[in-house]
C-alpha cells in the first residue's frame, strides 16, 4: 500500500514539475524581450552568419567585447550550451568561439 502511494506521489510530483517548466516557458515567451539579470547583451556582440553540418547558424570571435566575455562566462557556467531569448547558445573546443541558433518553435 505504502509503495502505490510513494508511486502516485512521484507521478504527481514529475507531472506537477513538468507542467511548472511548461508555463514557465509560456509566459517568458509572452514577455518583453530584455536581458533581464544578464551581465552581457547578445545585440552588442558581432555574429557573422555561417552554415555547418545542420545548417545555418551565427558564430562569434569577439573575444575583446565583454559582452561577449560575459557570454562565455555564462556559457562556461552552463556547460558550454545553453538557451536563451529564443536562441541556442554555444561554446566551441577552442574556447574562444561561440554560436548561435535561432531555436524552433
Amino acid at each position: 500500500m505504502i509503495t502505490k502511494n510513494v508511486e502516485a506521489l512521484v507521478k504527481l510530483r514529475d507531472a506537477f514539475r513538468m507542467a511548472g517548466e511548461a508555463i514557465d516557458e509560456y509566459v517568458d515567451s509572452l514577455g518583453p524581450k530584455q536581458n533581464v539579470g544578464l551581465t552581457w547583451n547578445p545585440d552588442k556582440i558581432n555574429w557573422v552568419t555561417a552554415e555547418g553540418a545542420k545548417g545555418k547558424y551565427q558564430r562569434s570571435e569577439d573575444v575583446n567585447n565583454p559582452d561577449f566575455k560575459g557570454l562565455l562566462k555564462d556559457l562556461q557556467s552552463h556547460s558550454g550550451r545553453m538557451r536563451n531569448q529564443g536562441y541556442f547558445y554555444w561554446s566551441f573546443q577552442n574556447g574562444t568561439t561561440v554560436g548561435r541558433k535561432q531555436v524552433q518553435k
